[in-house]
């Protein structure tokens, strides 16, 4: 019973940031060596809870609107595979997360990529040009969202 309980203390936090999306969408992501722009945003906004997109269940629409809010690096479309600099500035915007002084000036991907590194949220990783695999874009959520709920 036990190892049961600890299993499900281990999984649990694994599982909330997906609460919205489908285990098929979730295994789907999970296969995908390399995510577009389009599947970022709909990942990350979803998890951030930004319902001004949710209209529609089309990948494009949250793009458009991550676009539109200035969260995606500039010159970026929607099929575009996703760099870690871009889903950092995705991931900040989105989230709502303060940043030092040169992101709070800036607010671009590069000072974005330097903010989740210093905040250990991105690490291990170190060229900021590398492309995200859906396993890494749901850890980096997980861990925004685990920081988020950790200092409540």
């Amino acid at each position: 019973m036990k190892k049961y309980l600890c299993l499900l203390a281990v999984c649990l936090p694994l599982a909330l940031p997906a609460f919205a999306q489908t285990a098929d969408e979730i295994e789907m992501l999970l296969e995908t060596s390399a995510v577009t722009y389009a599947q970022a945003a709909r990942f990350t906004l979803d998890a951030a809870n930004v319902t001004a997109a949710a209209d529609s269940a089309q990948e494009a629409r949250w793009f458009e609107y991550a676009a539109e809010q200035n969260w995606l690096p500039k010159n970026v479309s929607a099929n575009d595979t996703a760099r870690l600099d871009g889903i950092a500035l995705l991931v900040m915007r989105s989230f709502n997360i303060k940043g030092g002084v040169m992101y709070s000036l800036f607010k671009n991907s590069h000072y974005a990529y330097r903010e989740l590194v210093h905040q250990e949220i991105i690490h291990g990783w170190i060229d900021p040009a590398m492309t995200v695999s859906g396993d890494t874009l749901l850890y980096i959520i997980n861990k925004v969202i685990e920081k988020r709920d950790g200092e409540l």
